[in-house]
């Protein structure tokens, strides 16, 4: 796919992976819908960007809220993908805790509300979208969705967030076999140990003990390597139904 003059819908798009991704496509000369909450910095993002970037506040676990962001893409031309970022990260709990209580179900359904039905929802509203155009060599968009390395490698305490990211890179396969028959293209990014705002909280030494375990090259991720990836997944035309490790070659440890 040619990403010149085409218009692509980045959620989580003001900060982090998102940010870099859609800065990469503008870049490239696309255009830009920055699908983001209300109260990140994507009205920032969207002006530094210029013309050729919008930004509407968005709710992806909510249908309307998804919906009127597909809407705002509308006047710059048909929607040829989506690439998507917006998730949350998990919270740090074990199955028992010491004195053998069970976790709280609740903040187990939190996780998955936003990172596997607020997938999911992206996903189906942005398809049946995207599925309107006219096929453009035989195919009309490409779907990027984002799982993480703990779908494979996830740590003691990691249930919800490896339960919901597993999810994610499950989906994948089918999503690619579902929409095949109308053209659209579906691949998940599994990023490892990237240098995010997530990962910024913490202390500059956790964060150069983290880089020092990635085998090579021996660093965090950056944003623009996802941004590179997500952009080499939009284009490729045989690219469908896979979910790419992007971690340096990292396998997560226990804890």
């Amino acid at each position: 796919m040619n990403l010149q003059e085409n218009t692509f819908l980045v959620t989580g798009g003001a900060s982090g992976l998102g940010d870099a991704t859609a800065t990469a496509i503008v870049e490239a000369g696309g255009r830009v819908v920055i699908a983001d909450l209300a109260t990140s910095d994507g009205e920032t993002t969207a002006k530094r960007l210029g013309d050729a970037a919008t930004f509407v506040p968005v709710d992806i676990t909510d249908e309307e809220s998804f919906t009127a962001a597909l809407d705002a893409a509308e006047p710059h031309g048909p929607l040829r993908g989506a690439v998507h970022c917006a998730g949350r990260g998990g919270d740090r709990v074990r199955i028992l805790d010491r004195d053998g209580n069970p976790a709280a179900l609740q903040s187990f359904r939190d996780v998955l509300e936003v990172n596997l039905f607020g997938t999911y929802n992206a996903l189906r509203l942005a398809a049946a979208r995207i599925a309107r155009n006219e096929p453009v060599d035989g195919e009309r968009g490409a779907i990027v969705l984002t799982a993480s390395v703990a779908a494979f490698d996830g740590q003691i305490g990691q249930t919800s967030y490896t339960a919901s990211k597993a999810a994610v890179h499950g989906i994948t396969l089918v999503a690619a076999r579902d929409l095949a028959s109308v053209g659209i293209r579906v691949n998940t990014i599994a990023p490892g140990l990237f240098d995010t705002p997530m990962l910024a909280r913490l202390r500059s030494d956790i964060r150069e003990g983290l880089a020092a375990g990635v085998p090579f090259p021996k660093r965090l991720g950056s944003p623009t390597d996802y941004a590179d990836m997500a952009l080499a997944l939009l284009r490729n035309s045989y690219a469908n139904g896979e979910t790419v490790r992007l971690d340096g070659a990292i396998r997560m440890a226990p804890r």
